[in-house]
């Protein structure tokens, strides 16, 4: 496994696996790998001759110092991890690397961006649409993959790879959960052993808010009682909880044919902030 801290030296590399006529996939990531992370880069292994996973937690996407701040950063534990996986590269630059001078571009998502996690993080998706288009044009890869459970950034990622006409694939796999069902995250490290165990309980109300919307209750309804639920577990502060389509990502007073609705979270936990959704 090769490890990069530049742009010109990775671009070497990467010039030379296609001279060879091999396929590349990129899996971007922040960092403080789970086994979330690893099922992508399986993915990618199982797909392509050369995996690329990135490793930079993206300043321009933090609207909250703090949050940037307490960030877990483990890239020695990671870097380990990955040599494990097959993984044929990492790229994990400095942010003088990544960003030599400020940014002036600004990505505009339209609504796709006004709710949920646009409304909540101002700046957030314009700092994603910049550090993603950054990578897809330095790895140039054939293949990149994302999680579900980042399903909003999914669709902005998906819109940003339509508009700007990327010559590439998007693969977006499964939200991978603990045994009790906690969706993975890198900031569930940072939950203590109360909050640790809290947790489960954002996947339970999801999934009961799935059942009473396929056995015919009201969106309405649905979503009062799930924010009452989270009202009554005194360690949670709920920042949303919205039923959308999964295409638009607007509100929906109305469940549409399967395949097309999703329930989506985000709530602080102690000072995390956890998010979570459920398609169906």
């Amino acid at each position: 496994m090769e490890v990069f801290t530049t742009i010109q030296h990775l671009r070497s590399f990467l010039d030379h696996q296609i001279e060879l006529r091999k396929t590349i996939g990129l899996v971007p990531t922040m960092g403080a790998l789970h086994e979330g992370h690893i099922t992508l880069i399986e993915a990618s292994n199982a797909e392509n001759d050369i995996t690329v996973c990135s490793i930079f937690v993206n300043p321009t996407q933090f609207n909250n110092p703090e949050d940037l701040l307490k960030y877990p950063r483990t890239l020695e534990q990671d870097l380990e991890i990955l040599g494990k996986t097959g993984c044929s590269a990492v790229f994990a630059p400095s942010v003088e690397e990544m960003y030599p001078e400020k940014t002036v571009v600004k990505f505009d998502f339209g609504s796709l961006e006004t709710v949920m996690e646009g409304a909540s993080r101002p700046g957030h998706f314009n700092g994603v649409g910049i550090v993603v288009s950054k990578l897809f044009n330095i790895v140039n890869p054939h293949r990149a993959y994302f999680g579900q459970k980042d399903l909003q950034q999914v669709a902005v990622i998906t819109r940003m790879v339509k508009d700007l006409s990327f010559s590439l694939q998007l693969v977006i796999c499964p939200t991978v959960r603990e045994d009790d069902g906690l969706a993975m995250s890198s900031r569930n490290r940072r939950l203590d052993a109360k909050e640790r165990s809290v947790a489960p309980h954002i996947n339970r109300i999801l999934q009961s808010a799935k059942n009473e919307l396929l056995a015919g209750e009201s969106v309405e309804n649905v979503v009062q009682t799930a924010k009452n639920e989270f009202d009554a577990i005194k360690e949670f502060t709920l920042d949303y909880f919205e039923i959308v389509d999964l295409l638009s990502l607007q509100p929906i007073q109305k469940v549409g044919p399967a395949g097309i609705n999703a329930i989506c979270v985000a709530a602080f936990l102690g000072p995390v902030r956890l998010i979570d959704n459920v398609v169906f």
